[in-house]
Protein backbone atom coordinates (compact mmCIF):
# COMPACT_ATOMS: atom_id res chain seq x y z
CA UNK A 1 0.00 0.00 0.00
CA UNK A 2 1.30 3.44 -0.80
CA UNK A 3 1.42 6.10 1.90
CA UNK A 4 -0.29 9.47 1.96
CA UNK A 5 -0.55 12.46 4.27
CA UNK A 6 -3.89 13.29 5.81
CA UNK A 7 -5.99 15.13 3.27
CA UNK A 8 -6.48 18.85 3.91
CA UNK A 9 -9.84 19.97 5.16
CA UNK A 10 -12.34 21.01 2.57
CA UNK A 11 -12.34 19.60 -0.92
CA UNK A 12 -10.20 16.45 -0.80
CA UNK A 13 -10.19 13.19 1.11
CA UNK A 14 -8.36 9.88 1.34
CA UNK A 15 -9.66 6.58 0.01
CA UNK A 16 -8.49 3.02 -0.66
CA UNK A 17 -8.59 1.95 -4.30
CA UNK A 18 -8.08 -1.45 -5.94
CA UNK A 19 -7.12 -1.33 -9.62
CA UNK A 20 -6.38 -5.04 -10.02
CA UNK A 21 -7.51 -8.01 -7.96
CA UNK A 22 -5.06 -9.94 -5.84
CA UNK A 23 -3.73 -10.21 -2.31
CA UNK A 24 -4.36 -7.30 0.08
CA UNK A 25 -1.16 -5.53 -0.97
CA UNK A 26 -2.93 -4.43 -4.19
CA UNK A 27 -4.87 -1.93 -2.08
CA UNK A 28 -3.63 1.64 -2.55
CA UNK A 29 -4.23 4.80 -0.55
CA UNK A 30 -4.90 7.91 -2.63
CA UNK A 31 -6.15 11.49 -2.35
CA UNK A 32 -9.28 12.36 -4.34
CA UNK A 33 -11.92 15.06 -4.50
CA UNK A 34 -14.60 14.83 -1.84
CA UNK A 35 -17.81 13.62 -3.56
CA UNK A 36 -21.06 15.57 -3.69
CA UNK A 37 -24.38 13.76 -3.17
CA UNK A 38 -26.74 13.56 -6.12
CA UNK A 39 -30.48 13.01 -6.39
CA UNK A 40 -31.69 10.62 -3.68
CA UNK A 41 -28.24 10.39 -2.05
CA UNK A 42 -26.59 11.45 1.18
CA UNK A 43 -22.92 11.95 1.97
CA UNK A 44 -21.57 10.22 5.04
CA UNK A 45 -18.52 11.11 7.04
CA UNK A 46 -17.38 7.52 7.47
CA UNK A 47 -16.49 6.82 11.09
CA UNK A 48 -16.05 3.04 10.93
CA UNK A 49 -16.14 0.29 8.31
CA UNK A 50 -16.89 -3.28 9.34
CA UNK A 51 -14.74 -5.68 7.33
CA UNK A 52 -16.14 -9.05 6.33
CA UNK A 53 -14.49 -12.04 4.68
CA UNK A 54 -16.56 -11.21 1.61
CA UNK A 55 -14.62 -7.94 1.30
CA UNK A 56 -11.34 -9.86 1.33
CA UNK A 57 -12.64 -12.21 -1.36
CA UNK A 58 -13.77 -9.26 -3.48
CA UNK A 59 -10.25 -7.80 -3.42
CA UNK A 60 -8.89 -11.21 -4.43
CA UNK A 61 -11.51 -11.53 -7.20
CA UNK A 62 -13.00 -14.65 -5.59
CA UNK A 63 -16.40 -13.48 -4.30
CA UNK A 64 -19.83 -14.80 -5.35
CA UNK A 65 -20.21 -11.94 -7.82
CA UNK A 66 -17.41 -10.72 -10.13
CA UNK A 67 -15.32 -7.86 -8.80
CA UNK A 68 -15.86 -4.65 -10.76
CA UNK A 69 -12.76 -2.48 -11.01
CA UNK A 70 -11.79 0.04 -9.87
CA UNK A 71 -13.01 -1.04 -6.43
CA UNK A 72 -13.25 0.90 -3.19
CA UNK A 73 -13.49 -2.05 -0.78
CA UNK A 74 -15.89 -2.46 2.11
CA UNK A 75 -19.66 -2.69 1.93
CA UNK A 76 -20.64 -2.19 5.58
CA UNK A 77 -20.02 1.06 7.41
CA UNK A 78 -21.37 3.65 9.79
CA UNK A 79 -21.05 7.38 9.94
CA UNK A 80 -22.70 10.75 10.27
CA UNK A 81 -24.68 12.35 7.45
CA UNK A 82 -22.90 15.56 6.52
CA UNK A 83 -24.76 16.51 3.31
CA UNK A 84 -28.13 15.75 1.72
CA UNK A 85 -28.68 15.45 -2.01
CA UNK A 86 -31.72 16.84 -3.84
CA UNK A 87 -34.98 15.09 -3.09
CA UNK A 88 -33.85 13.46 0.16
CA UNK A 89 -36.32 13.54 3.02
CA UNK A 90 -36.55 11.71 6.31
CA UNK A 91 -32.85 12.19 7.12
CA UNK A 92 -30.99 15.11 8.67
CA UNK A 93 -27.42 16.39 8.67
CA UNK A 94 -25.68 15.10 11.80
CA UNK A 95 -27.74 11.90 11.97
CA UNK A 96 -25.78 8.69 12.61
CA UNK A 97 -26.64 5.82 10.27
CA UNK A 98 -25.22 2.56 8.97
CA UNK A 99 -24.97 1.65 5.31
CA UNK A 100 -24.77 -1.51 3.24
CA UNK A 101 -23.63 -0.73 -0.28
CA UNK A 102 -21.45 -3.62 -1.47
CA UNK A 103 -18.44 -1.32 -1.75
CA UNK A 104 -17.27 2.20 -0.95
CA UNK A 105 -16.60 2.00 2.80
CA UNK A 106 -12.85 2.60 2.83
CA UNK A 107 -12.81 6.36 2.35
CA UNK A 108 -13.22 9.37 4.57
CA UNK A 109 -16.50 10.41 2.92
CA UNK A 110 -18.94 8.24 0.96
CA UNK A 111 -21.97 9.09 -1.16
CA UNK A 112 -24.74 6.59 -0.45
CA UNK A 113 -28.20 6.18 -2.00
CA UNK A 114 -30.94 6.42 0.59
CA UNK A 115 -31.95 2.82 -0.18
CA UNK A 116 -28.47 1.72 1.02
CA UNK A 117 -29.01 3.10 4.51
CA UNK A 118 -29.76 0.38 7.05
CA UNK A 119 -31.46 0.97 10.40
CA UNK A 120 -29.53 -0.13 13.46
CA UNK A 121 -30.88 -0.37 16.98
CA UNK A 122 -30.30 2.60 19.27
CA UNK A 123 -27.46 2.54 21.75
CA UNK A 124 -24.59 1.46 19.48
CA UNK A 125 -21.45 3.52 18.95
CA UNK A 126 -19.98 3.96 15.45
CA UNK A 127 -17.78 0.85 15.53
CA UNK A 128 -20.62 -1.27 16.93
CA UNK A 129 -23.02 0.12 14.32
CA UNK A 130 -20.53 -0.78 11.58
CA UNK A 131 -20.13 -4.26 13.08
CA UNK A 132 -23.86 -4.88 13.30
CA UNK A 133 -25.69 -5.19 9.94
CA UNK A 134 -23.92 -8.01 8.05
CA UNK A 135 -23.12 -10.28 11.00
CA UNK A 136 -26.36 -9.89 12.94
CA UNK A 137 -28.80 -9.87 10.03
CA UNK A 138 -26.95 -12.92 8.66
CA UNK A 139 -27.23 -14.64 12.03
CA UNK A 140 -30.95 -13.82 12.13
CA UNK A 141 -31.76 -15.26 8.71
CA UNK A 142 -29.48 -18.27 9.31
CA UNK A 143 -31.06 -19.34 12.58
CA UNK A 144 -34.57 -17.90 12.34
CA UNK A 145 -35.74 -17.01 8.82
CA UNK A 146 -34.18 -19.98 7.00
CA UNK A 147 -32.96 -22.27 9.80
CA UNK A 148 -36.28 -22.29 11.70
CA UNK A 149 -34.52 -22.98 14.99
CA UNK A 150 -36.72 -23.57 18.02
CA UNK A 151 -35.98 -23.49 21.73
CA UNK A 152 -34.11 -26.54 23.00
CA UNK A 153 -32.49 -27.47 19.68
CA UNK A 154 -28.73 -27.78 19.28
CA UNK A 155 -26.61 -25.67 16.94
CA UNK A 156 -22.97 -26.08 15.97
CA UNK A 157 -21.20 -22.83 15.06
CA UNK A 158 -17.91 -22.85 13.14
CA UNK A 159 -15.49 -19.94 13.41
CA UNK A 160 -17.17 -19.12 16.71
CA UNK A 161 -14.87 -16.25 17.73
CA UNK A 162 -15.22 -14.34 14.46
CA UNK A 163 -17.66 -11.56 13.67
CA UNK A 164 -20.41 -13.90 12.44
CA UNK A 165 -19.65 -16.57 15.02
CA UNK A 166 -20.00 -14.21 17.96
CA UNK A 167 -23.25 -12.85 16.51
CA UNK A 168 -24.59 -16.38 16.03
CA UNK A 169 -23.77 -17.33 19.63
CA UNK A 170 -25.66 -14.32 20.98
CA UNK A 171 -28.69 -14.93 18.75
CA UNK A 172 -28.65 -18.65 19.62
CA UNK A 173 -28.59 -17.83 23.33
CA UNK A 174 -31.59 -15.55 22.88
CA UNK A 175 -33.39 -18.45 21.17
CA UNK A 176 -32.50 -20.81 24.02
CA UNK A 177 -30.49 -23.15 21.81
CA UNK A 178 -27.77 -25.48 23.05
CA UNK A 179 -24.56 -24.21 21.46
CA UNK A 180 -21.45 -26.11 20.39
CA UNK A 181 -18.72 -23.71 19.30
CA UNK A 182 -15.75 -24.61 17.12
CA UNK A 183 -12.61 -22.46 16.85
CA UNK A 184 -8.93 -23.02 16.16
CA UNK A 185 -7.25 -21.82 19.39
CA UNK A 186 -7.87 -21.90 23.13
CA UNK A 187 -8.09 -18.10 23.20
CA UNK A 188 -10.82 -18.12 20.56
CA UNK A 189 -12.69 -20.88 22.36
CA UNK A 190 -12.63 -18.82 25.56
CA UNK A 191 -14.30 -15.93 23.71
CA UNK A 192 -17.06 -18.31 22.60
CA UNK A 193 -17.48 -19.71 26.10
CA UNK A 194 -17.61 -16.23 27.64
CA UNK A 195 -20.42 -15.33 25.21
CA UNK A 196 -22.44 -18.33 26.30
CA UNK A 197 -21.44 -21.39 24.24
CA UNK A 198 -22.25 -24.52 26.23
CA UNK A 199 -19.53 -26.69 24.67
CA UNK A 200 -16.32 -25.58 22.95
CA UNK A 201 -14.15 -27.80 20.76
CA UNK A 202 -10.97 -27.19 18.79
CA UNK A 203 -11.88 -27.27 15.11
CA UNK A 204 -8.44 -28.70 14.21
CA UNK A 205 -9.15 -32.04 15.90
CA UNK A 206 -9.05 -34.99 13.56
CA UNK A 207 -11.85 -36.65 15.52
CA UNK A 208 -14.09 -33.59 15.48
CA UNK A 209 -17.19 -35.50 14.31
CA UNK A 210 -16.88 -38.05 17.14
CA UNK A 211 -16.10 -35.27 19.63
CA UNK A 212 -19.28 -33.39 18.71
CA UNK A 213 -21.44 -36.48 19.06
CA UNK A 214 -19.77 -37.42 22.35
CA UNK A 215 -20.56 -33.96 23.71
CA UNK A 216 -24.22 -34.65 22.94
CA UNK A 217 -24.33 -38.11 24.44
CA UNK A 218 -24.04 -39.83 21.08
CA UNK A 219 -26.65 -37.68 19.35
CA UNK A 220 -26.21 -35.35 16.40
CA UNK A 221 -26.95 -31.64 16.22
CA UNK A 222 -30.08 -30.05 14.76
CA UNK A 223 -28.30 -27.24 12.89
CA UNK A 224 -24.74 -26.79 11.69
CA UNK A 225 -23.62 -23.36 10.52
CA UNK A 226 -21.00 -24.18 7.88
CA UNK A 227 -18.45 -21.52 6.92
CA UNK A 228 -15.43 -23.64 5.97
CA UNK A 229 -16.31 -25.56 2.81
CA UNK A 230 -14.31 -28.36 1.26
CA UNK A 231 -13.96 -31.56 3.27
CA UNK A 232 -15.53 -29.92 6.32
CA UNK A 233 -18.92 -30.04 4.60
CA UNK A 234 -18.84 -33.84 4.70
CA UNK A 235 -17.91 -33.77 8.37
CA UNK A 236 -20.68 -31.30 9.08
CA UNK A 237 -23.23 -33.60 7.46
CA UNK A 238 -22.04 -36.48 9.63
CA UNK A 239 -22.56 -34.34 12.75
CA UNK A 240 -26.26 -33.80 12.01
CA UNK A 241 -29.11 -35.57 13.73
CA UNK A 242 -31.95 -37.00 11.62
CA UNK A 243 -33.85 -34.14 9.95
CA UNK A 244 -30.91 -31.86 10.69
CA UNK A 245 -30.25 -28.67 8.72
CA UNK A 246 -26.90 -27.70 7.25
CA UNK A 247 -26.74 -23.91 6.78
CA UNK A 248 -23.98 -22.98 4.34
CA UNK A 249 -22.93 -19.40 4.99
CA UNK A 250 -19.40 -19.45 3.59
CA UNK A 251 -16.51 -21.45 2.19
CA UNK A 252 -13.45 -19.89 3.79
CA UNK A 253 -11.15 -22.73 2.74
CA UNK A 254 -11.75 -21.89 -0.92
CA UNK A 255 -12.16 -25.61 -1.60
CA UNK A 256 -15.08 -27.16 -3.46
CA UNK A 257 -17.40 -29.48 -1.58
CA UNK A 258 -19.40 -32.45 -2.84
CA UNK A 259 -22.72 -33.73 -1.57
CA UNK A 260 -23.96 -37.32 -1.62
CA UNK A 261 -27.74 -37.27 -2.23
CA UNK A 262 -28.11 -40.72 -0.70
CA UNK A 263 -26.55 -39.53 2.55
CA UNK A 264 -29.06 -36.69 2.69
CA UNK A 265 -31.96 -39.02 2.01
CA UNK A 266 -31.03 -41.60 4.64
CA UNK A 267 -31.32 -39.06 7.47
CA UNK A 268 -33.80 -36.66 5.82
CA UNK A 269 -31.21 -33.87 5.96
CA UNK A 270 -31.59 -30.48 4.33
CA UNK A 271 -28.91 -28.15 3.00
CA UNK A 272 -29.61 -24.43 2.72
CA UNK A 273 -27.42 -21.72 1.25
CA UNK A 274 -27.42 -18.37 3.04
CA UNK A 275 -26.64 -15.06 1.32
CA UNK A 276 -27.66 -11.85 3.03
CA UNK A 277 -27.71 -9.46 0.06
CA UNK A 278 -30.97 -10.57 -1.62
CA UNK A 279 -32.65 -11.07 1.76
CA UNK A 280 -32.24 -7.39 2.65
CA UNK A 281 -34.88 -6.61 0.04
CA UNK A 282 -37.44 -8.30 2.31
CA UNK A 283 -38.61 -5.34 4.40
CA UNK A 284 -40.73 -7.57 6.62
CA UNK A 285 -37.63 -9.60 7.51
CA UNK A 286 -35.64 -6.44 8.28
CA UNK A 287 -38.40 -5.05 10.47
CA UNK A 288 -38.81 -8.38 12.28
CA UNK A 289 -35.07 -8.59 12.89
CA UNK A 290 -34.96 -5.06 14.31
CA UNK A 291 -37.88 -5.88 16.60
CA UNK A 292 -35.97 -8.98 17.75
CA UNK A 293 -32.65 -7.19 18.29
CA UNK A 294 -33.87 -3.97 19.91
CA UNK A 295 -34.83 -5.33 23.35
CA UNK A 296 -31.76 -7.61 23.45
CA UNK A 297 -29.41 -4.68 22.89
CA UNK A 298 -31.32 -2.46 25.33
CA UNK A 299 -31.05 -5.14 28.02
CA UNK A 300 -27.37 -5.81 27.38
CA UNK A 301 -27.95 -9.41 26.26
CA UNK A 302 -26.56 -8.67 22.80
CA UNK A 303 -23.63 -6.48 21.78
CA UNK A 304 -21.62 -6.46 18.55
CA UNK A 305 -18.15 -7.79 19.32
CA UNK A 306 -15.76 -5.21 17.90
CA UNK A 307 -12.31 -6.68 17.32
CA UNK A 308 -9.12 -4.98 16.13
CA UNK A 309 -9.44 -1.40 14.88
CA UNK A 310 -7.17 -0.09 12.13
CA UNK A 311 -6.61 3.35 10.58
CA UNK A 312 -7.32 3.73 6.87
CA UNK A 313 -3.62 3.59 5.97
CA UNK A 314 -3.40 0.07 7.48
CA UNK A 315 -6.33 -1.37 5.51
CA UNK A 316 -4.15 -3.88 3.67
CA UNK A 317 -2.78 -5.15 6.99
CA UNK A 318 -6.31 -5.53 8.33
CA UNK A 319 -7.31 -7.62 5.31
CA UNK A 320 -4.17 -9.75 5.60
CA UNK A 321 -4.77 -10.36 9.30
CA UNK A 322 -8.25 -11.65 8.47
CA UNK A 323 -6.79 -13.97 5.83
CA UNK A 324 -4.22 -15.20 8.34
CA UNK A 325 -6.95 -15.89 10.93
CA UNK A 326 -5.28 -13.57 13.43
CA UNK A 327 -8.44 -11.65 14.36
CA UNK A 328 -11.48 -12.16 16.56
CA UNK A 329 -14.75 -10.25 16.52
CA UNK A 330 -15.50 -7.74 13.77
CA UNK A 331 -12.44 -6.03 12.29
CA UNK A 332 -13.13 -2.32 11.81
CA UNK A 333 -11.27 0.35 9.86
CA UNK A 334 -11.65 3.96 11.02
CA UNK A 335 -11.09 6.35 8.08
CA UNK A 336 -11.01 9.47 10.23
CA UNK A 337 -7.93 8.29 12.17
Amino acid sequence: MTSSENSPAGTTMRQIIVLQTGNPDVMQLQDVAKPEPGEGQVRLKVQAAGINFADVLAVKGQYLTPTKLPLIPGGEFAGVIDALGPGVSGFTVGQQVAALTGQGALQEYAVVPVRGLIPVPAGLDAAEAAAFPVSYYTAYITLITLGRAVSGETVLIQGAAGALGTALIQVARALDLKIIALASTDAKLKIAADLGAHTTLNSEREDIVDAVKEALGGQGVNLVVEITGGEMVQRSLRMLAPQGRLMIVGAASGEQASLNPTALMKKNLSVTGVWLTPMLGDRQMVESALAFFGPLIASGQLRPQVGPRYPLAQSAQAFQDILDRKTTGKVTIEPQR
